[in-house]
């Protein structure tokens, strides 16, 4: 049985693109929508650490850095042990439009996992990143 491997979701924000940027690649943003707390190399190779008040984290190691345009980062599957080797890969794709920008957001990689395992990733990450982007309007919106 082939499981689905890939959440995808497109946004109209009513932002410019810099805007949009960086909430996505600075640690003031990731650390308000995304994370209560962050820390961020934006390089490929470096990382970005998350923190949250509940005491979870999590370290996002950046795979693809074009400017204004794509962000990309492999991250821990949810549900998964502590240090297991497998990841997701997420990207975020930018680009303006004439009210703003349509961001794009792919995460991808979750068909390595077994039965069980895959069906608590990819459902949490499917809610997740709905309750996620939602927080990342409201902090562009200036709500959060």
């Amino acid at each position: 049985m082939a499981f689905p491997d890939r959440i995808e979701r497109t946004l109209e924000i009513a932002h410019p693109v810099d805007k949009v940027w960086d909430a996505l690649t600075t640690a003031e943003g990731l650390g308000t929508w995304f994370g209560n707390q962050a820390e961020v190399d934006l390089r490929v190779g470096g990382e970005a650490r998350l923190t949250w008040t509940s005491g979870d984290k999590a370290t996002l190691v950046i795979q693809r850095l074009e400017p204004k345009s794509v962000f990309g980062y492999t991250w821990p599957i949810y549900g998964l042990p502590d240090g297991d080797p497998r990841r997701t890969y997420v990207e975020f794709t930018l680009a303006p439009t004439a009210g703003g920008t349509t961001l794009t957001m792919v995460e991808s990689g979750f068909a390595q996992t077994p039965d069980d395992e895959h069906k608590a990733a990819f459902s949490g990450n499917t809610e997740g990143w709905t309750n996620e982007l939602g927080e990342l309007v409201a902090y562009l919106d200036g709500k959060l």
